[in-house]
């Protein structure tokens, strides 16, 4: 079996540097579309250094998004084919405000490795602080095709019970035509996004748009609508990644204040029916 999980659980975790800048958060904000309008005063706070604020899925592309989805892949005990690989869901953590240009230390570890009988799962987790303590937690759920049925923990469900009753706010985010090519600059250049015959080649008829595009612009949505756009209450964020998106689709966002403290959101893309596109979505806040 290519995945050896007890050599890739007991792998010592891999360090680097990492640093960003303030034109590193702001190419990110303009990346999930943030700037329309270009003068309004609630977007200034994502596109003007004299005001800069970090959303924080921010986090994901940090320091160019090393190390990343695919750093896991690397790892001892890992061994599997690309064409394989699904991006199945995310999860982030914050510990503190990410300040608007900084370096800090990310460590990244497999913390888990699920079997899900047609597929395997990793857990690919990377924790980043400075020397002030704990920044951030990213933990990426990388599914792997064909590598599970060796008899392992199948591990949690992600699934939720459907959120209840109406939204309490419904949100629409028309994504830019060269959405991509944008958020493609803050490190993630996997030519599925950008290169026509390459997407031909992963089965699809044009590019489609980074679901981690579509994570951002989904929490800057949730903290613009229900946090009064005050980055700083996001505390976690979770989803899993349901469906592709293209550029020049809208999304329409859901959204249900489940407590004081936690809103659920579906994401779907309007012009297809409202094929899902992020599922089982949960931000919690201050």
């Amino acid at each position: 079996m290519p995945i050896d999980a007890a050599k890739a659980l007991a792998a010592e975790p891999r360090s680097g540097e990492i640093t960003w800048t303030a034109k590193d958060v702001q190419l990110y904000h303009l990346g999930i579309g943030a700037g329309r309008p270009a003068t309004d005063p609630d977007e200034l706070r994502y596109t003007l250094e004299s005001r800069l604020h970090v959303l924080p899925s921010f986090a994901t592309v940090a320091g160019a998004g090393k190390p990343g989805v695919t750093g896991g892949l690397s790892m001892p005990g890992v061994d599997v084919d690309l064409a394989r690989v699904l991006h199945g869901g995310q999860t982030l953590r914050v510990h503190r405000p990410i300040p608007a240009r900084g370096s800090a230390t990310a460590m990244s570890r497999i913390a888990a490795v699920y079997d899900k009988g047609k597929a395997a799962v990793l857990v690919l987790r990377t924790e980043v602080g400075n020397a002030e303590g704990p920044l951030w937690t990213n933990d990426a759920q990388i599914f792997v095709r064909g590598e599970g049925g060796w008899g392992g923990d199948r591990g949690p469900s992600a699934r939720l019970p459907e959120p209840g009753g109406e939204p309490d706010r419904t949100v629409e985010r028309p994504i830019r035509p060269d959405q991509a090519l944008l958020y493609r600059l803050s490190g993630d250049l996997n030519p599925l996004h950008a290169d026509p015959e390459f997407a031909k080649l992963a089965g699809f008829d044009r590019p489609i748009l980074h679901g981690l595009c579509t994570y951002g612009m989904t929490l800057k949505a949730v903290a613009d609508t229900l946090l009064d756009g005050d980055v700083g209450r996001v505390r976690s964020y979770t989803t899993r990644f349901a469906g592709v998106v293209f550029p020049g689709e809208t999304l329409r966002i859901r959204m249900w204040r489940e407590t004081a403290d936690r809103v659920r959101v579906a994401v779907t893309a309007a012009e297809r029916d409202d094929a899902p596109v992020l599922a089982d979505t949960v931000v919690e806040h201050s």
